[in-house]
């Protein structure tokens, strides 16, 4: 307690020291901290930050889908397969490689260009997620699937067990707990990155903070913003060192340290 005590004082004497005691805090305060201003762009960045969730429970539904469908094309066995899994593998790799922004910026405009016509920008965000993290997701779930060991698979089959059903009812079960907290972690990733959608003219909470921040004048709106998405990102941050602990202790049961 006594360490714990000295060194979180020692953190507020250099923090008072190399922050707030320097000559432009009180500038960066103004700019950043004034509260008058927080309170007043609330409403524009809040309401915003309505769309990004909207987004978000959207994209998160759509990539659990094509994302569970890559890995299960990644780790169909047989020769025939060999085309779809090669598609697959191209998929991740391509989409992995890309960054976000400009898979945005591809889909945003290139997509409405392509079919000359109007499409919402909601749906367009939407799908750059699905289509970017779908392919970080589906390394995971397939990490998860060929983590379980053969031997589940071989026992189950001779139990008279179809594909599907060993898939369904032994292989999965098990790789769920081994995918919890990277799955999780990608999702707290996913929260952050759909504030990127604002660059194709969304007015969701960064765009709104945009232009509270012309209002104004000062750069107080972008950390409401950022206070929003931080208390998005907390229960899954907390959930996930749950369920990272909770799968730890199970595996360490009855072991000798």
């Amino acid at each position: 307690m006594l360490v714990g005590a000295a060194s979180t004082l020692t953190f507020g004497v250099l923090v008072w020291l190399f922050v707030i005691n320097t000559p432009g805090w009180a500038r960066v305060q103004e700019s950043f901290f004034d509260p008058e201003t927080a309170l007043a762009a609330f409403p524009r960045v809040a309401e915003g930050f309505l769309v990004n969730l909207r987004i978000l429970v959207f994209a998160v539904v759509g990539v659990a889908i094509v994302a569970t469908l890559l890995a299960f094309l990644r780790t169909l066995r047989g020769a025939v397969f060999f085309p779809l899994r090669v598609l697959a593998a191209a998929y991740t790799d391509l989409f992995r490689g890309i960054p976000l922004i400009i898979v945005i910026y591809l889909i945003g405009f290139g997509v409405p260009g392509l079919l000359q016509t109007r499409i919402s920008a909601e749906l367009l965000g939407t799908i750059a997620l699905v289509i970017t993290y779908s392919a970080y997701v589906s390394e995971v779930i397939r990490a998860g699937i060929e983590g379980v060991h053969p031997s589940q698979r071989l026992g189950a089959r001779a139990l008279g067990l179809t594909h599907g059903q060993t898939l369904r009812l032994v292989v999965l079960p098990q790789a769920i707990r081994r995918q919890a907290p990277p799955l999780m972690n990608d999702f707290v990733a996913m929260q952050k990155d759909v504030g990127l959608v604002s660059i194709l003219g969304i007015v969701d909470a960064v765009r709104g903070a945009q232009i509270e921040q012309a209002k104004y004048a000062e750069f107080t709106p972008y950390i409401v913003a950022a206070v929003l998405f931080v208390l998005l990102a907390i229960p899954t941050i907390r959930l996930t060192d749950w369920v990272s602990a909770r799968l730890r202790k199970r595996e360490q049961m009855g072991s000798v340290v």
